[in-house]
């Protein structure tokens, strides 16, 4: 019963970090508005091309804000993992690209947390619309 509240606790605190640094971007700030704050295009306008920095804000933004919500809900478990691990990946070489030795607890607790769900077998994850989904279709009728 452990491993299934340790993956269940693991998969909501990082659901919901998720869900709510995309909600911020999406509902709370908007992703123009996030676009154009000096966090974001100023720091990236003389290295990356526009199109570049305002894809990666809607991409960030809508992946974690639906990557979160997948994850809360256990719906789609591995596909989410995926797309926010690659987040992580685009955070952690946009924050270097500004500054090469910045504050990695932006990232650091958020991919632990990635990581080890990546890695627990399927079978712990109990408390999922996934596991509810398969037993359902996988059970005699």
């Amino acid at each position: 019963m452990n491993r299934i509240i340790a993956v269940l606790t693991t998969r909501l605190l990082l659901g919901f970090i998720f869900l709510m640094q995309g909600y911020g971007k999406v509902f709370t700030w908007g992703v123009e508005k996030l676009y154009n704050m000096d966090f974001f295009h100023e720091a990236y306008k003389n290295i990356l091309p526009d199109f570049i920095i305002l894809s990666t804000a809607y991409y960030t933004s809508y992946v974690e804000l639906i990557g979160g919500f997948l994850l809360v809900v256990g719906f789609k478990k591995n596909f989410s993992l995926y797309v926010l691990a690659s987040d992580l990946v685009i955070v952690t070489f946009g924050h270097g690209l500004v500054e090469p030795i910045w504050n990695l607890s932006h990232v650091i607790y958020r991919a632990i947390l990635l990581i080890f769900l990546l890695i627990v077998p399927e079978k712990w994850d109990k408390i999922s619309l996934d596991y509810y989904i398969q037993n359902f279709r996988s059970s005699p009728k």
